[in-house]
């Protein structure tokens, strides 16, 4: 072979090969960039158990802001609590997990943040839906039950899955929290008028219409004795008019 045939093969070799490796970088990439939870003691009716996310920021443009964590059942927001994260990001309590949000992260920056669970439930694998939200409005909704995606071909938004070993031998499961059994009743701090009323029993409204003498179509009794009354004096009087107009006057 000559060596411009040698030359040509060389350079159509570094051509494909570099075809290849923006191939595999570009395909790697979107798998790469998933919100992931770690723990170390990972184990089936493990107590205070220390949980690690990672959110991959996915924008050229915008920081992250704030990471809305739902909870899988057997974990319930009272059992949660917050460790460290981002330098000035808040922790607080939703009715279905928890957020952890605060100033915009640099472009580009991760998040990472650590809570501990007081009690993993009796199950083989916990999903923590996650919804990540970024300063321009963005949210990546990391909710899909695995890495299929709608092509099948891993791009898709995997939640974070946390696979967990089995229990140890004599592990129970705690009681449940204070917070947690408080649920179970009406709160203390609402007031009877607005908690729900019991079956057979008048509403709020409508006790107070009757306090207020608004039954019978929005009036009292005492109402329409006054309205009888009325009526009664001005029959009388006509009657008394008529009468006297009759009568000639001598």
């Amino acid at each position: 072979m000559s060596r411009h045939g040698k030359a040509c093969t060389s350079r159509r070799l570094t051509s494909v090969s570099a075809v290849l490796v923006a191939g595999v970088v570009a395909t790697a990439g979107p798998a790469y960039a998933h919100t992931e939870v770690e723990a170390d003691d990972a184990r089936a009716l493990a107590q205070n158990v220390t949980l690690d996310f990672h959110a991959a920021s996915e924008s050229s443009s915008a920081g992250i802001t704030k990471l809305e964590v739902v909870l899988p059942k057997g974990i319930t927001p009272a059992d949660v609590t917050y460790e460290q994260g981002p330098k000035g990001w808040k922790f607080d309590t939703t009715s279905r997990g928890y957020t952890v949000s605060g100033a915009k992260l640099a472009v580009g920056e991760d998040a990472e943040f650590s809570v501990t669970v007081r009690q993993l439930p009796d199950v083989k694998e916990l999903v923590f839906k996650t919804l990540q939200t970024y300063s321009d409005g963005r949210i990546d909704r990391w909710i899909d039950l695995d890495d299929s995606g709608d092509d099948g071909h891993g791009h898709g938004h995997p939640a974070p899955t946390l696979k967990l070993g089995p229990a140890e031998p004599g592990a129970k499961p705690v009681s449940p929290s204070p917070a947690e059994e408080a649920t179970t009743a009406a709160p203390s701090s609402v007031s009877p008028s607005e908690q729900s009323d019991p079956p057979g029993t008048p509403s709020a409204q409508q006790a107070d219409d009757e306090a207020d003498g608004k039954s019978d179509g929005g009036m009292s009794p005492a109402a329409w004795a006054g309205i009888g009354a009325a009526v009664l004096l001005a029959l009388g009087g006509g009657v008394w008019w008529f009468k006297h107009r009759r009568t000639p006057t001598p």
